[in-house]
């Protein structure tokens, strides 16, 4: 099956939405809200807000680049077997969020609900983990048979690559144990079809509430994932967790975070 663009639905709700403590929320799936602005930017008058085309209006583009770092306290090859074994480890280190196989490598992922300028979303997004093919490994967007909602699309493309890391630890007459370094990358976009209520809003104000909820939920799941994909792999194999299992690694468009 080949990667391609996955919809995803939306639905208005009223009220104004508070930002969130973390990804987890008292839901079965974990609620993210964009922060309630105030202050000069919500005061500037729609008048200074440059015109645009009906057609540009229409569609609305949030986008970032991420980059991230874990290590695993076994050789390349451990890690490699294990990143191929998602069945197991996939739906556990996911959870909260629900997965749902729809293939071999395909699985369908509700992410949770999310919530920017009075807007809520419930997104269910399609993924398709390779095999990992020369020490790299990559998982992207595919669509969900069957599953066809109106408007949102999502283009989720990310690579991971396994790098020998340099092990501590080494005493007279043996070897430090060996570390895998995983470094990974991920461009996400997110194409919103926007409803009506939105175009009384000024572009920049909207443009920067997505652009602003998208790093936050993918620096918040980004720390829940790769800590429970280290506990998992480690405790899976019986291995102790090395040590910068305590740091999280994180990089974004908006600078590290």
């Amino acid at each position: 099956m080949q990667p391609s663009s996955s919809k995803l639905q939306a639905s208005p709700l009223s009220g104004v939405p508070t930002l969130t403590d973390g990804v987890e929320s008292i839901t079965p799936t974990p609620n993210y809200a964009e922060p309630n602005s105030s202050g000069p930017d919500l005061a500037a008058p729609e008048s200074s807000e440059p015109k645009r085309p009906e057609t540009e209006c229409s569609v609305l583009l949030f986008e970032g680049q991420y980059a991230g770092q874990m290590d695993m306290a076994a050789d390349i090859d451990t890690v490699g077997d294990y990143l191929d074994s998602h069945q197991g480890w996939f739906p556990r280190c996911a959870h909260p969020m629900q997965v749902e196989p729809i293939s071999d490598h395909g699985y369908a992922l509700a992410v949770g609900r999310f919530s920017v300028l009075s807007y809520e979303v419930e997104p269910k997004v399609g993924l398709y983990l390779s095999p990992v093919d020369h020490q790299v490994y990559r998982i992207d967007t595919i669509p969900i048979p069957g599953y066809v909602p109106p408007g949102y699309d999502v283009d989720f493309r990310s690579v991971l690559r396994l790098l020998e890391g340099e092990g501590q630890g080494a005493t007279e007459g043996s070897a430090a144990p060996a570390i895998t370094q995983v470094d990974w990358e991920l461009s996400l976009t997110v194409k919103i079809h926007k409803p009506r209520f939105m175009n009384a809003l000024p572009y920049t104000l909207v443009k920067g509430s997505g652009d602003r909820l998208l790093n936050q939920v993918v620096r918040q799941v980004s720390r829940r994932l790769t800590r429970k994909v280290q506990e998992d792999f480690h405790a899976s194999n019986q291995l102790s967790l090395p040590s910068s299992y305590h740091r999280h690694f994180f990089w974004s468009n908006w600078g590290k975070a």
